[in-house]
């Protein structure tokens, strides 16, 4: 097969959610040989390999078709890396010592340094390889502007690098990452809901804006003066919520409409019955939580509340420098305590409700764009079982084979 936009695979598994969902629907599918067939980019067929007329499938024995995954929550494009950071936290330095001139705003300084062109020659090799690891779908961000000028700069980049990136990307304006020195956080909220936001969104740079909720950050009452900013430019809200101590961000924003509330690791009963009733995806960060050694957040509650869960690798140089999707699934898993399917409709069909994509990408059926992966072993429970393995044997998008080994 060529990397062309026609074509069919056929394996011994396939799986795909349907829907928005939990994960434990019965969708999948060991009983026979199953195929996918797309033309021009966009999926025909999906079921039995034997009712599959009119293509000659690729035939991957004793693997898996899986629905490419989407990773929902990255800092990308950024320039540099923090390992430093990382051992001064091992050896007792907390990520809130760091925040001060570490951080956050060592990577605005980073990436103010860096030209155009040495930015983007960093991403593009770390794109392609999150596309070698099975991701076909993925946020970039703002946030390493910390003012008007360079946050729009950062919007650019990440628009130039959507461009040549092998996946589809959506773009978020994280307006309200940390405050900038030198300017009171109620004054940076005004500039960001007059000038930043109205700015992105006259240029068209954003697809969604986002804030920060923290102690060492910004309030539910910025929040609330974000979305309200927001509301006016017809952008979705999205939330870092509850990441290192409870803030009552997760019910903010839900009462807010919010698409997204992100961490939760310290998310109250209050908001996990909040994300239960609600379009609000909870979208939950593993390598970061594992990488900052936190406490995990209580999944199974979030889950059994009715909550819609999606996972992504929170992809930053700082606190989780991980792109591989794989990895991401098997540290839920192992670390809070979600089932192989559950993650697998976390890391796709979810996510792309994060992104407000959940009718286009992040499943298998005919109309939507022929985005899969094709997984060693005949069974979706190998990606988790196999922390550290790469399973990922070809990476689809739009039908066009980007990525694998």
């Amino acid at each position: 097969m060529t990397d062309a936009s026609s074509g069919a695979v056929a394996a011994t598994t396939l799986v795909t959610p349907t829907s928005v969902a939990r994960g434990d629907g019965p969708w999948p599918v060991e009983a026979a040989e199953q195929a996918v067939a797309w033309e021009d980019g966009r999926i025909t067929y999906v079921g039995p390999a034997e009712g599959l007329t009119g293509a000659e499938p690729e035939w991957f024995e004793g693997c898996t078709i899986a629905p490419g995954f989407v990773d929902c929550h990255t800092h990308l494009p950024f320039a540099g890396w923090r390992a430093d950071e990382f051992e001064a936290r091992l050896s007792g330095v907390s990520y809130r010592e760091l925040h001060g001139e570490g951080g956050i705003y060592r990577s605005a300084r980073m990436l103010a340094e860096a030209s155009d062109d040495e930015v983007l020659a960093f991403c593009l090799p770390l794109v392609q390889e999150m596309a070698d690891h099975g991701t076909t779908t993925l946020e970039l961000k703002s946030g390493y502007g910390l003012s008007v000028e360079n946050e729009l700069r950062q919007l650019r980049l990440a628009r130039l690098l959507a461009e040549q990136a092998p996946q589809a990307s959506s773009v978020t304006l994280l307006a309200c990452h940390a405050v900038p020195h030198g300017t009171e956080r109620a004054e940076w909220v005004r500039i960001v809901c007059d000038e930043l936001i109205p700015t992105a969104a006259r240029e068209g740079l954003a697809d969604a804006i986002d804030v920060y909720v923290e102690d060492i950050a910004f309030s539910v009452e910025d929040l609330a003066q974000v979305a309200a900013s927001a509301s006016q430019t017809g952008l979705p809200l999205r939330c870092h919520a509850d990441q290192l101590g409870p803030s009552g961000a997760a019910e903010a924003a839900v009462a807010l409409g919010a698409r997204s509330a992100d961490h939760l690791n310290n998310v109250s009963p209050a908001g996990v019955k909040a994300l239960g009733v609600a379009q609000t995806v909870g979208v939950l960060l593993p390598t970061s939580t594992l990488f900052l050694r936190s406490a995990p957040p209580d999944a199974r509650a979030l889950l059994d509340t009715g909550a819609t869960v999606a996972i992504a690798s929170d992809f930053n140089p700082g606190t989780s420098p991980v792109l591989s999707m794989p990895e991401v699934i098997a540290t839920a898993c192992s670390l809070y305590g979600l089932r192989p399917l559950e993650a697998l409709a976390a890391a796709t069909v979810n996510a792309a409700a994060a992104l407000g994509l959940g009718s286009e990408r992040g499943t298998l059926a005919p109309g939507r764009p022929a985005d899969l992966v094709i997984l060693d072993g005949d069974a979706f429970r190998q990606v988790p079982y196999r922390p550290g393995h790469d399973p990922v044997l070809h990476t689809f998008v739009d039908g066009r084979r980007v990525g694998g080994r």
